[in-house]
């Protein structure tokens, strides 16, 4: 195993492989700490981010951090790099990568036919010597568009996934929050609900409820009943209007499997939705949630930081045909992002290595009540991630998730975004949003006082619900 090491003021840091330097060079987060793998000092830190730097970037392809005999994400990493995408970079060390970046040369061509050639292990390596704004930089210039009945991740876009869960899956309370997001331009990106349990039938219901509703008002969007794959697969099997196959992933195959799935499975549930043939402007199905911290709860991390773990698990996203992938960033919660300052690094990391990678990449801006957090950060994450170019957010009623019992974004969070940084919905959803009068000829959504166009979808059905914002 290599050794690595840097001088600092006379004395020598040695790292002992690729696992270590890695770790160390990582900006704090309690994560890391847990798992005893962190820098012991803000000087041990620059030392590894120095050795790093001066580190070929084809180092990774010599040395594997998780051997790919005994790890099918690895093997899975292995397959994907593309030699001849990787050869403009060949012969950058880590740090020469991120001048690169940063450099006009690196323009969204570039980076477009760049991305089959980077492993995981690149993205974040390099990541780690980079300060905010330059994860920023980089990412804006990176564009990744799926489909499905909406087109996702267009420049001057923002989508948002509107998520209307409810802790006893009551399918009147779950369609008022889904109106209550619609009326706020919310679901362009996906209407996704979390289901409080996982059996088959309450999928299925679930499943009908949100497709008869987005088929009642006419809307250009997906639904998604977040349920296990397996109860996906079922369901389908049943005759379920499934759009998306929703699944938890991470980045190895010793945490993949505390989650319940195999790549055989992942290309199994792809497959039958696929054969429903329910997009209307594209086949992209498969939507995944990741997190930092989700390897180390699973004891599947191998020793190496919880941030390049989470940047390996984009190498499954790119692997089928996604139309999302969110990191939940401080879902987890504080063991392994314990405040405001570590979520907003991560949030802006995992955006930056899922973009780099080629991934639909939107981020669930998120915190726990018993995190060392608040709504002020999650708003300066929000500004920074659209800065950014993130292709969807996540927005719940008030940013309080009743059922999952966490802080996310709120309907009117997603309106300051698009409002003040001159953003917009998914064409398709733009478009039905001003065909039902919730939006002007301009895209701007409608005042609250006045009410839904009555002879559309939504206004009949507010109407038929007594509503707020119906004509009746």
């Amino acid at each position: 195993m290599p050794l690595h090491s840097a001088s600092i003021d006379g004395e020598t840091w040695r790292f002992d492989g690729l696992a270590a330097l890695l770790a160390c060079a990582s900006p704090p987060r309690s994560g890391d700490e847990l798992a005893g793998i962190a820098a012991g000092s803000a000087v041990q830190r620059v030392a590894a981010r120095i050795a790093l730097a001066d580190l070929p970037l084809a180092a990774f392809l010599a040395e594997e951090l998780v051997p790919a005999e005994r790890d099918e994400v690895s093997d899975l990493i292995r397959r994907q790099h593309d030699p001849a995408a990787f050869a403009p970079v060949a012969s950058l060390t880590v740090g020469g990568f991120r001048d690169w970046l940063l450099s006009a040369a690196a323009d969204e061509a570039a980076l477009a036919a760049l991305a089959p050639g980077l492993m995981p292990e690149m993205a974040a390596a390099v990541s780690k010597l980079m300060r905010n704004q330059d994860l920023v930089a980089v990412a804006r210039k990176c564009r990744t568009i799926s489909r499905f009945r909406s087109t996702i991740g267009l420049p001057g876009r923002l989508s948002g996934r509107n998520q209307p869960n409810h802790p006893t899956d009551d399918s009147f309370g779950i369609a008022v929050s889904l109106l209550d997001g619609l009326l706020m331009g919310s679901g362009d990106a996906v209407l996704g609900v979390n289901p409080a349990t996982d059996s088959v039938a309450d999928y299925v219901r679930i499943c009908r409820l949100l497709d008869d509703l987005r088929g009642r008002l006419e809307i250009p969007t997906q639904c998604c009943c977040l349920g296990h794959v397996t109860t996906a697969i079922e369901a389908i099997g049943l005759g379920a209007p499934v759009d998306l196959v929703f699944q938890s992933i991470a980045g190895s195959q010793k945490a993949n499997e505390g989650f319940g799935v195999t790549l055989a499975l992942l290309a199994e549930a792809q497959e039958a939705a696929q054969a429903l043939n329910r997009g209307s402007v594209g086949r992209d199905v498969m939507y995944f949630e990741t997190g930092q911290g989700a390897a180390l709860s699973a004891d599947g991390h191998h020793g190496v930081d919880q941030q390049t773990m989470e940047a390996r698990a984009y190498a499954i996203v790119r692997a089928h045909d996604t139309l999302l992938v969110n990191s939940v960033v401080g879902f987890i919660g504080p063991e392994y992002l314990y405040d405001g300052k570590q979520i907003l690094r991560a949030g802006l990391e995992d955006h930056f290595c899922g973009k780099l990678l080629g991934a639909p990449m939107g981020v669930d801006i998120c915190y726990t009540n018993h995190a060392e957090a608040d709504q002020d950060d999650m708003d300066t994450l929000l500004v920074m991630l659209c800065a950014a170019g993130v292709n969807f957010v996540i927005t719940v009623p008030g940013a309080d998730d009743i059922m999952l019992n966490y802080q996310s974004l709120s309907h009117h969070d997603l309106l300051f975004a698009r409002d003040s940084l001159g953003l917009r919905p998914a064409p398709e959803f733009e478009a039905w949003l001003q065909k039902v009068g919730l939006a002007d000829a301009a895209g701007r959504l409608r005042d609250a006082a006045q009410p839904a166009a009555p002879d559309t979808p939504l206004g009949r059905e507010l109407a038929r619900l007594a509503l707020p914002g119906g004509a009746g």
